[in-house]
């Protein structure tokens, strides 16, 4: 059965995140807009704030909720996170405050699956503390994120692998203090069995940050983005630097993958329900010719329309929570997809509706909206392009389904009418019955 409920102590928490993100959190989001900001490690007065509350979330048993309590997390499982994002959506900040910022969340599960004892401890712990962050290099500039072009090699030599090639969009390096790549090892084995996944420590020779590209809602000028293009220059690192065995650099980033795409559309509920309530302030605060914009059908529209697509993205978000928390492993692959298709979609036409509303003021850096529409592209890019995706369903839906048997769809009427005759001729031809009945 399903079932999406929380018990009150958990709804209290809730509650209480609510409130401490709208008025402690999102005041982070005006002091340090850049998009580096809650990442940058050295930026000590943005760490000066981050501290005490992240503290504060510690305290509310709320810290690091993706995570197992064998890792430093409550274990709530994918429902009440939902839950918790929509809340941590608002904020660019909150999930660096709640200790659940991308990519670090997925490094650590990675760390927490594959790394060696040593690993976790010069790592994966820091990690967890938010002492450190970290970056996932896979996606290459000649290929983007298809792991069939991918030509970064990692080539054996004694007792080290070596890594040659370059890396593209791999966010966060310039702050990073290590660094997942994946390489190719084996470039004549089937395609998912290429690669193998690396864990290479920032400080490591060989390792050159060309430039760190911006994306559009972030900083303006050149290199002063977050999302480095890097090049990889004969970088040495051990043989038990491979996270996994050799070939299985794939099946590594599914891993983490799956979980941080359910994660943006957890937090995209919580973006679109901020976008919404402003849509609904400007429509009974604004007036145009002679009445308020509450009472244009077309702005009642806009609301209507939001209201339905942003509620049916939440249920489809929360079923995917549920599956993942209650059957198997890789249950959610299609859910998980679905999600992924939707979130840029639901995200940009909630966020333009919003912004049309507020006229030349929505598109200024006065509010919010310009900011968050311009993320709209990102996320159907990120963790894969979505048409990626619209396959992976498209592929999952058709695999039990069967081809007609015959010449006409199964659907075509004539056969099944006179199946329809016959099943009930006792009855259609017995005289006896009064009453008409039309063949």
């Amino acid at each position: 059965m399903l079932d999406f409920s929380i018990e009150p102590e958990f709804q209290a928490k809730l509650d209480w995140a609510a409130a401490f993100v709208r008025e402690e959190v999102e005041p982070l989001d005006l002091l340090f807009p850049h998009g580096g900001d809650p990442y940058d490690t050295r930026n000590e007065k943005a760490r000066a704030i981050l501290r005490p509350l992240q503290d504060q979330v510690r305290a509310q048993g709320l810290w690091a909720c993706h995570l197992g309590a064998e890792l430093g997390g409550a274990g709530y499982g994918q429902v009440k996170l939902a839950y918790l994002n929509e809340i941590l959506g608002r904020s660019y900040w909150a999930p660096t405050v709640f200790g659940t910022a991308a990519p670090d969340t997925g490094n650590a599960e990675i760390l927490a699956m594959f790394g060696t004892d040593e690993q976790k401890a010069r790592y994966l712990q820091p990690l967890l503390d938010g002492d450190i962050v970290s970056t996932f290099s896979m996606t290459e500039p000649q290929a983007g994120a298809d792991p069939k072009e991918f030509t970064c090699r990692a080539r054996r030599e004694g007792d080290q692998w070596v890594i040659d090639g370059e890396k593209w969009f791999s966010s966060n390096a310039r702050y990073a203090a290590f660094l997942i790549v994946m390489a190719v090892t084996d470039p004549e084995a089937a395609p998912h069995a290429r690669m193998s996944m690396f864990v290479v420590p920032a400080e490591t020779p060989g390792i050159e940050i060309k430039r760190n590209v911006g994306t559009m809602d972030e900083r303006d000028s050149l290199d002063e983005g977050i999302h480095a293009y890097i090049h990889y220059d004969r970088v040495r690192v051990p043989l038990d630097a491979m996270l996994g065995g050799p070939g299985e650099g794939f099946k590594v980033a599914q891993a983490r993958l799956g979980g941080g795409r359910v994660h943006h559309a957890m937090r995209t509920v919580g973006k679109c329900t901020r976008a919404f309530d402003m849509m609904c302030e400007r429509a009974l605060s604004r007036r145009t010719q002679g009445t308020l914009l509450a009472e244009k059908q077309a702005v009642q529209q806009f609301i209507a329309d939001s209201w339905v697509e942003l509620q049916q993205f939440r249920l489809l978000v929360l079923h995917t929570a549920w599956i993942i928390d209650t059957q198997p492993h890789g249950a959610a692959r299609t859910q998980i997809a679905m999600c992924k298709v939707q979130t840029a979609k639901v995200l940009h036409d909630i966020i333009q509706r919003a912004l049309h509303l507020h006229g030349s003021l929505g598109t200024t850096n006065e509010l919010p909206l310009a900011k968050w529409w311009m993320a709209a592209p990102n996320l159907a890019l990120a963790d894969g392009p979505t048409e990626v995706h619209r396959t992976t369903i498209a592929k999952q839906l058709l695999k039990n389904r069967r081809p007609a048997e015959g010449l006409f769809p199964s659907e075509h009427v004539p056969p099944r009418l006179e199946a329809a005759r016959k099943r009930y001729a006792h009855i259609l031809d017995d005289e006896s019955l009064s009453g008409r009945v039309d063949a």
